[in-house]
């Protein structure tokens, strides 16, 4: 067991891109903790679509060794964490779990939204701060202008700032002198009762659960039986060991160390994160102040191409929330689309990435409905419903009035593009709370509501800025709107997986681009089709698909002019029927195509 002052926990906090996961490559390669032949790029991101789309999904830890310049051997623990604004509940809780973070800063970018977010994490949680300014081999590197920038944006001092390139291995070893001598050992009684954080927790197929622990007071060893205070169930502890990425079997952990332990858990719905890790007997009383639980902020239906998966599905969204905490889910049914599930997200990035494991890992075809998020319903009774998807919007006559989830945007953007990026935030009925200057670039503050968020406004922001502005959220309560279910009918009969909520000064305009969208997706069929917008029984826009008729005529040369015309009136009155019991098929791509609005 390590004493306690040769310990030191920390993770590493950038925006995306920054170099957090190339970083933690030269820390591990320089300590020699993984052999050269092993190495790899991005060695703590495991997935292969961390791996395809270059980000951090989840937070990964490794114990490295260390003997500093003056002699003395240490043990580091650190954590790599996500950038990305869908998975700051992974930084969150890693923060908790650690003293002290080194944060990067791309040293020819400068400061972004995503590194403000993940700092005020880090002080939260009362982190020592090494700031380090990485790829200061790239030509636009400029460290003065970017050490001026951090002490202004964040007001960090960053005089000292440790200039590093990650990608060539210059400045590494200044980088592990600072982590010894500015971040603070952890503190802790090994005599006192077993005090355990439970940090993460995972599923593996031939281990069971794997929780990750952060060890505070006491010691824990393999076979001794532990409590979880939240849940009160009872475990015997199989293996405890550390990850130098690869685990590694050891016999205790004490005060201050990371490591893992598996324990006979079948579910890892039975091991909370952010519960407390305690002795069956004479064990601790008081728990750790826990983590705020993931809040789904964004829902939607994720429904198989092919009906037949449907177990399948079931069984993959099963497998994947075993590992992923944030995610719920639930089943619903659509006339349209057949048996689903009805999903909540962390954002839509996290929804894009389960969308791509299920298809990748599964091989299960899905079709996704259009995001929704939370709406709170009240009732005229006084009673207020959860509305998560548009389709079970009760009778309006029963209603009083609805809120919409607001967010508080930061968006940093460099000077040019100011002006659209104003007029976007308008056009999304933003409110400007606040707009200052750091050096070149704007900051501006906006408050959102959500639902005009999750669409494509991430998308939209990184074209009229041609990719310069960063973008940061948190959620900021529940306002008051005027607020419609807008539903599209097809042939008089309203079709569940198009029905939106809107503001009802958006609606006609929303309304005109989907019908005119859907009457180039569906097939003609042998009767007119109407496609309509509707609020209430209010239609607000209107599309008619043409039929496609078979010449009844062309047999009658000369003749009568009462003939054609019996003629044509009765292939009137059969395509008349004909809609009235007609069934209009609309093809899986006509849903995906008229989901993707703008």
């Amino acid at each position: 067991m390590t004493d306690l002052k040769h310990i030191r926990n920390f993770s590493i906090v950038a925006h995306i891109d920054h170099g957090k996961s190339t970083l933690a490559d030269r820390l591990i390669q320089e300590t020699g903790t993984v052999k050269d032949r092993d190495m790899q790029a991005q060695l703590l991101d495991t997935m292969d679509i961390e791996r395809e789309r270059g980000i951090t999904i989840k937070a990964n830890t490794v114990r490295i060794e260390y003997v500093a310049d003056d002699g003395e051997a240490y043990t580091l623990n650190l954590i790599d964490t996500p950038g990305h604004v869908d998975f700051a509940y992974e930084v969150s809780r890693s923060m908790r779990a650690v003293e002290g973070s080194l944060l990067v800063v791309d040293s020819s970018q400068g400061v972004e939204a995503q590194t403000l977010a993940n700092v005020y994490h880090a002080m939260e949680a009362d982190h020592e701060i090494v700031p380090i300014l990485n790829k200061i081999d790239l030509p636009a590197s400029d460290c003065d202008r970017v050490a001026e920038q951090i002490e202004d944006v964040i007001g960090i001092d960053a005089t000292g700032a440790i200039q590093v390139s990650a990608k060539t291995g210059q400045g590494i070893h200044e980088t592990l002198e600072a982590i010894v001598t500015q971040l603070p050992a952890p503190k802790g009684d090994i005599d006192a009762p077993l005090k355990a954080m439970l940090v993460d927790s995972w599923y593996d197929a031939y281990l069971g659960v794997i929780v990750l622990v952060r060890i505070i007071d006491g010691k824990l060893k393999k076979g001794d039986r532990i409590r979880m205070i939240n849940t009160n169930a009872v475990y015997p502890v199989d293996r405890i060991g550390v990850f130098r990425p690869q685990m590694e079997m050891i016999g205790e952990l004490g005060p201050g160390e990371i490591g893992f332990l598996t324990a006979s858990i079948k579910q890892v719905r039975d091991t909370r994160v952010g519960d407390t890790i305690t002795h069956e007997k004479k064990g601790t009383t008081v728990a750790l102040p826990g983590f705020k639980p993931a809040q789904p902020v964004v829902f939607c239906g994720l429904f198989p191409v092919d009906n037949a998966e449907f177990e399948d599905l079931r069984d993959s969204i099963e497998k994947l929330a075993l590992n992923d905490a944030s995610f719920s889910y639930e089943m619903e049914t659509s006339a349209a689309l057949g048996f689903g599930f009805r999903c909540g997200f962390l954002g839509l990035l996290h929804l894009e990435v389960i969308r791509d494991r299920i298809e990748r890992e599964y091989n299960i075809e899905l079709i996704t409905t259009a995001p929704s998020v939370i709406y709170h319903v009240y009732m005229r009774d006084g009673s207020m419903l959860e509305l998560h998807n548009p389709a079970d919007m009760p009778d309006l006559s029963t209603v009083d009035h609805m809120e919409e989830p607001r967010i508080k945007a930061t968006i940093l953007v460099p000077d040019d593009y100011l002006g659209d990026v104003l007029k976007l935030c308008q056009d999304r009925r933003g409110i400007q709370l606040d707009l200052t200057y750091a050096g070149s670039r704007a900051m501006v503050v906006y408050d959102l509501p959500l639902n005009e968020v999750v669409f494509d406004f991430y998308d939209r922001l990184k074209s009229v800025t041609k990719g310069y502005a960063s973008f940061d959220y948190q959620m900021d309560g529940y306002r008051q709107d005027n607020l419609v279910k807008m539903s599209i009918l097809v042939n008089d009969e309203p079709v569940d997986a198009l029905s939106t909520m809107v503001h009802r000064d958006r609606a006609e305009a929303r309304g005109r681009a989907m019908v005119e969208k859907l009457k180039d997706l569906i097939p003609r069929h042998m009767f007119k089709i109407p496609i309509q917008a509707a609020i209430g029984g209010k239609v607000i826009a209107r599309e008619t698909l043409s039929a496609m008729r078979k010449d009844v005529t062309a047999k009658c040369y000369g003749g009568d002019a009462t003939r054609k015309k019996k003629l044509l009136e009765k292939q009137k009155a059969g395509k008349k029927k004909m809609r009235q019991f007609g069934k209009v098929d609309i093809p899986q791509e006509a849903f995906i195509s008229a989901l993707k609005m703008d």
